[in-house]
Order: C-alpha cells, then sequence, then structure tokens
C-alpha cells in the first residue's frame, strides 16, 4: 500500500505521495489517537534526517504529549514556552534552524539540532501542534514547511468533518 520515496532527489514528488498516503490512512476513521498514531508513524518513517517526530494536543490549557515517534519526551508544555508552546501561542509555523538560539528551547532530546512545529487548529480553535525535531541544524526547508502546513491543514480538515 505504501511506496517509499526517497526525499533529497525530489522533494514535490515525496510530499505529493505523502498526502496521498495520509489522506488513505486517514479516511473514514473517526478515532483521533488512531488517526495521529499512523500518521507520525507515515512522518517517522518517509522523512529523512529526523529523530523525533509527533503531535501534542491542547487540553485543559496546555500541551499533552500525543501519540509520537522517536525517545521519550516531554508530557506537559505550557502555552508560550519553547518552540511547542510558541507555536500554539502565537498559532504561527515555528521553523527553527538550531534549537539552542531559541530563547526558552525545552530540551526533550540532547540530540535535537533543529526543529519545525506546525500549529493544528480544528474549527477555528488551537487543537495541538505537529512537532518534528532533526539531530542536524537547518533540517528544515521552506519547502518542508509548505508541504508540512499542508499536511497539517488536510489533516485539521478531516478532524473538522469527521
Amino acid at each position: 500500500m505504501f511506496q517509499t520515496v526517497t526525499y533529497p532527489n525530489d522533494p514535490d514528488k515525496f510530499y505529493t505521495l505523502l498526502l496521498q498516503q495520509a489522506k488513505a490512512l486517514t479516511e473514514g476513521e473517526t478515532d483521533d489517537i488512531a488517526i495521529l498514531s499512523n500518521l507520525s508513524a507515515l512522518l517517522g518513517q518517509g522523512l529523512a534526517e529526523i529523530n523525533w517526530v509527533g503531535f501534542y494536543r491542547y487540553m485543559n490549557g496546555e500541551l499533552l504529549l500525543g501519540p509520537f515517534q522517536g525517545l521519550p519526551a516531554c508530557v506537559h508544555i505550557p502555552i508560550g514556552k519553547g518552540v511547542c508552546g510558541t507555536a500554539a501561542r502565537t498559532l504561527q509555523t515555528q521553523r527553527v534552524e538550531d534549537v539552542h538560539l531559541f530563547p526558552g528551547h525545552i530540551a526533550c532530546d540532547g540530540a535535537s539540532e533543529s526543529e519545525i512545529v506546525i500549529p493544528m487548529v480544528v474549527n477555528n480553535e488551537l487543537y495541538g501542534v505537529l512537532d518534528i525535531d532533526a539531530p542536524v541544524k537547518n533540517r528544515f526547508t521552506e519547502t518542508d514547511r509548505q508541504y508540512l502546513e499542508r499536511f497539517v491543514k488536510d489533516l485539521c480538515d478531516y478532524i473538522e468533518k469527521k
């Protein structure tokens, strides 16, 4: 069902296939945890040079760890703290070339060097964030940002409609 595409050679082809696979994994599913679990696995297997990928859901006024791939992670993240909390507070993607230079960075995995966090908005309210860490600096490009924002938009649209 799923075909592996090498990312560095053709990011447009990679992300087009990734978006198709995400749609296939979500179609007909109604449980959010099942959806987020499969999508974190899809990203974890597909994206090169990453060491952590997962979702934090907005619950009880904070970000709470959801389905992920990688080492154990921080469970609770306050809104406005670290890269994830900043993305949640501003509702803007945070693409960080060097996490060590990000004020208030929360180091859940000491191997992480760069990070991208995309806020998830469902029914005009914060639902959570998609967080992806990499063990190399400058891992995430503008192309990554654009496609990952589309990935999150498609996911949020699906959650709204189910």
